[in-house]
């Protein structure tokens, strides 16, 4: 992936990461506001509702003081404290005073707690209440919840117990008025809110004892759940029920538990609140952050792809003139555009080119004067060791002047001989010197370097299985068709050749020689290996040194040779050897572009000689 790509990459992520972050966060905190105020509204509706219960308690505790103070109470009251006073005569009286104070329910109770009327169940007239002899404050008490058994069914009553004031035995009013429809009608709803109540007066769930304001509750069966938690444990809780899978038709509940005089549950509040606007609201904000995502990512493209051309373009003119420096353009010069960090390095490297021009024709004149002085050194070395024979040679034939004709002519042949072979050694050492130094310059063909390596082979097959040595297994895998190269066959065939003699040479018990070609990234590899005594990593760096050798026997050229042919040829050569597992030298040449004629390698042939180190070496 390329530096511009990557560059892309990031603009882009970090619009998206910073619309996606905003529009998390406004519908996070939409959401939160949101129900914030839901549970404020449920809030006022809750303290609206207890407004509303004490206002009712208050309006009942108030109708049923009325009752308790009339005169036709107290003289009930008293006609009832009688011996035998007859109680028939009241029994339709409570009916007469729930009628005339608009109360749903009215008792009158005697001092014992019988039932003296009823006006909401006739037949219970006799029966005993001893719930409110338990109490003797019933003037100061407030409303409370009650269950109320009625002749066909149960109901939930709001009601309110008092006494009649004026007679010394407690006679009891009860009064109620039913928590039905018509209090939830007197509630004001804000919009997307509705009150249910429960009268919770079985022990089981009663899908009708669930009323609302206006009409029936749809499935009220799904309430179930809520009410039952609610019987398990009398608190307040919240819960929302999906109605469909449309989430704008969800509902959350906020369930209240209403208790009665014991704290025994008789009811349960629900308030519930739409949750359509908040997921309208919330699909909005998502909708509005996606297009503004989308529009914002492609001014971002258009914004990044214009940043990260500006600052990928000199980065990409600095990398190509790093690498015309580093073919050998060292004189290379790049634009210097701003006076930033890219201007900075853009700077620095003209003037570490300028340095590299200024200090390059110094370092080829260093490196000749060594490389001259390293051949004068190898060449005295070669020289000395002929010329100090022929020099005693010399002082024994002059001492022989003064022997006799015959002794005289023996010493002078065996003298004359001497002089002939030490002669023959000077002009085979300058030879050899004078044919690495006056290596000529490469002649381009195209060549089939697979034909070129079979030819160098078969110049050794008699070598190897010659007759009372180890034998050596030739092996070559070639690959066909190969791409062809332009080179020099003679001077291609000679560098084949020094290759092949080397193994041969580091396999005196014998081995396998491989020979390999094949194509890799636009090159020709060649590949020939032994398996030898092999190298140290020490041998390996000196090997392609003119006139170092592992050898008894050589001049130390061969390998020299080698890498000046590859040289030429625009190639490279390694070598990678382990101690006794032999040595493989890897040599790759560019392929053959068509329609391009290879440049002839730099005259210099002064600098033929000039040791080279490579980064690796062979045998």
């Amino acid at each position: 992936m390329s530096f511009r790509t990557k560059l892309l990459l990031i603009v882009l992520l970090t619009i998206a990461a910073s619309v996606s972050i905003v529009a998390y966060g406004v519908t996070h905190y939409t959401r939160a506001a949101f129900e914030e105020m839901d549970a404020e509204r449920t809030e006022a509706l809750v303290a609206q509702f207890n407004k509303e219960f004490a206002q009712r308690g208050e309006e009942i505790a108030h109708q049923v003081e009325n009752i308790s103070n009339a005169e036709v109470t107290l003289r009930m009251a008293i006609d009832l404290e009688r011996p035998n006073a007859d109680q028939s005569l009241y029994v339709r009286d409570a009916n007469g005073a729930a009628q005339d104070h608009g109360l749903d329910f009215v008792e009158f109770v005697n001092s014992d707690g019988t039932l003296i009327s009823s006006a909401q169940y006739p037949a219970r007239v006799g029966y005993k209440n001893d719930w409110l002899t338990s109490s003797t404050a019933w003037n100061e008490s407030s409303a409370f919840l009650m269950r109320e058994e009625l002749p066909t069914d149960v109901a939930l009553a709001l009601s309110v117990v008092r006494t009649q004031p004026n007679v010394p035995k407690p006679f009891y009013i009860v009064g109620g008025r039913r928590l039905d429809k018509k209090f939830l009608e007197s509630l004001v709803l804000p919009t997307g809110m509705r009150a249910l109540i429960y009268s919770n007066l079985e022990p089981a769930f009663i899908p009708t004892a669930l009323i609302a304001a206006k009409g029936d509750v749809d499935q009220p069966e799904r309430f179930a759940p809520i009410v039952e938690q609610i019987q398990k444990q009398s608190r307040p809780l919240v819960r929302t029920i999906d109605w469909s899978r449309d989430p704008a038709d969800a509902e959350t509940f906020h369930a209240i538990p209403l208790t009665g005089r014991n704290n025994e549950l008789l009811g349960v509040f629900l308030v519930g609140s739409s949750r359509r606007e908040l997921v309208l609201l919330t699909d909005k904000i998502v909708k509005t952050a996606a297009a503004v995502g989308a529009g914002a990512l492609f001014v971002g493209l258009l914004i990044a792809f214009w940043i990260s051309a500006r600052i990928t373009r000199p980065v990409e003119e600095l990398a190509a003139a790093a690498h015309e420096v580093a073919t050998g353009r060292w004189d290379t010069h790049i634009e210097v555009r701003g006076r930033d960090e890219i201007g900075q390095l853009a700077a620095a490297f003209n003037d570490m080119t300028k340095t590299l021009a200024s200090q390059k024709e110094r370092l080829v004149q260093t490196e000749r004067v060594a490389a001259w002085r390293e051949l004068a050194r190898r060449l005295a070395h070669e020289l000395r060791n002929p010329l100090f024979p022929m020099q005693i040679t010399i002082e024994n034939m002059q001492r022989a002047r003064q022997l006799d004709a015959k002794q005289f002519l023996e010493v002078f042949h065996e003298s004359t001989a001497t002089l002939k072979a030490e002669l023959a050694n000077l002009n085979s050492i300058v030879s050899r010197f004078s044919d690495f130094s006056k290596m000529p310059a490469p002649q381009f063909v195209r060549v089939n370097v697979n034909e070129a390596l079979r030819n160098a082979v078969r110049l050794f097959e008699p070598q190897f299985n010659e007759v009372g040595k180890p034998t050596i297994t030739p092996e070559l895998f070639l690959t066909e068709p190969l791409p062809e190269i332009d080179a020099d066959p003679d001077l291609l065939h000679r560098a084949f050749q020094n290759l092949v003699l080397n193994a041969l040479d580091a396999m005196p018990a014998g081995g396998t020689l491989t020979l390999k070609t094949s194509e890799h990234d636009g090159h020709v590899r060649i590949e020939v290996a032994d398996t030898g005594k092999g190298l140290t990593p020490e041998e390996c760096s000196r090997l392609f040194t003119p006139y170092y050798t592992t050898k008894l026997q050589g001049t130390g050229l061969g390998l020299a040779i080698v890498q000046s042919v590859v040289s030429d040829h625009h190639g490279t050569i390694s070598v990678n050897s382990d101690e006794g597992r032999g040595t493989s030298f890897r040599i790759d040449l560019p392929q053959r572009q068509a329609g391009v004629t290879p440049a002839p390698p730099e005259a210099a042939p002064e600098a033929k000689a000039t040791p080279s180190t490579l980064a690796a070496a062979s045998d």
